[in-house]
């Protein structure tokens, strides 16, 4: 408050002379000043102002690849009093920065930045399954997604709307890479249900071909797009909800136990890939809807499938 009076008693005794009449020159800011990063070395009071007005009120651009955002300072609470600042650079010395901070609501800030975080933000979408071309598996291709930096965002919205330089800033994001692109696909099975035969692809190239027994004509293994939903170690075999296992008791696992060592199970109800002791069923149409393996073969497999690993079973 001192410091002002001083100023203003400063400004004051230096226009005494034009007040009696006399034709004194204007008080003057010192050469190289800035206010607020504005150059206003030379300039009296008025013009100053003048200089800073515009500048303040000049709206932020806001940018993200092509979308384009123009950001009003009034819309954000922007206040800002300029002839206090240029009092402060009318008593600064020659080369001086004098800062001039406008008040910003961050609470509108963040507002803003939070529905434009709905409008920018997308997650990745990961390469899909989409079906067979023949017998290789085709794909949907992947594609990134964008999460906008809301923190990042906001403090640099609040520091262009303070800086009268900074009027063009960049909406803050990090880019979201998919889990699964087609050159990173993984494992798909396709089983043959006409043939009795099981394909192990990685992506769309084909690794391994196994003979397997998929379902009798009473009890046929379903066709379709299905995925792996559960593994099991030395499973016990445990009775379905069928006519044809009514009186069967749960087998523990061992030799004899009717799902081998190894059980895949598929989204298809009631339907699993899995070993067999039953060697000589394999390459028929010998089981009740599950597709057997050899118990070696079903081995393999299970490590190298996983939960998800789709599975399509087709009649080709």
């Amino acid at each position: 408050m001192l410091r002002r009076l001083a100023l203003t008693v400063l400004v004051v005794a230096a226009l005494a002379p034009a007040l009696r009449g006399d034709a004194a020159p204007p008080v003057l800011i010192q050469p190289g000043v800035t206010l607020a990063g504005v150059p206003v070395g030379g300039m009296s009071n008025e013009q100053a102002q003048a200089a800073l007005r515009p500048a303040f009120a000049k709206p932020v651009r806001l940018v993200y690849g092509g979308r384009r955002w123009q950001l009003q300072p009034t819309r954000f609470g922007a206040r800002v009093t300029i002839a206090d600042g240029v009092l402060q650079a009318l008593g600064a010395q020659t080369g001086a920065a004098v800062p001039l901070v406008p008040q910003v609501n961050v609470q509108e800030v963040t507002s803003f930045v939070d529905a434009l975080d709905k409008r920018v933000s997308r997650a990745a979408q990961d390469a899909k399954l989409k079906g067979l071309k023949g017998l290789r598996p085709q794909f949907t291709k992947e594609k990134p997604g964008v999460k906008v930096l809301r923190e990042l965002t906001v403090r640099r919205i609040v520091r262009a709307l303070q800086s009268p330089q900074l009027r063009r800033i960049r909406v803050a994001v990090k880019a979201l890479e998919p889990a699964r692109t087609v050159v990173n696909f993984g494992a798909v099975i396709v089983i043959r249900r006409g043939v009795n035969e099981l394909r192990y692809y990685r992506g769309g190239q084909v690794l391994r071909k196994f003979g397997v027994a998929t379902g009798r004509a009473v009890y046929p293994t379903p066709t379709g797009t299905f995925k792996v939903v559960d593994m099991q170690l030395n499973p016990w075999w445990l009775p379905p909800n069928s006519a044809w296992a009514k009186g069967e008791k749960p087998i523990p696992p061992g030799p004899g136990n009717p799902l081998g060592t190894r059980w895949m199970g598929l989204s298809a109800p009631g339907v699993g890939i899995h070993g067999t002791p039953d060697d000589a069923s394999i390459g028929y149409s010998a089981s009740h809807g599950c597709i057997r393996m050899h118990i070696p073969d079903a081995e393999w497999l299970f490590h190298h499938v996983k939960l998800g690993t789709p599975v399509v079973i087709t009649d080709t």
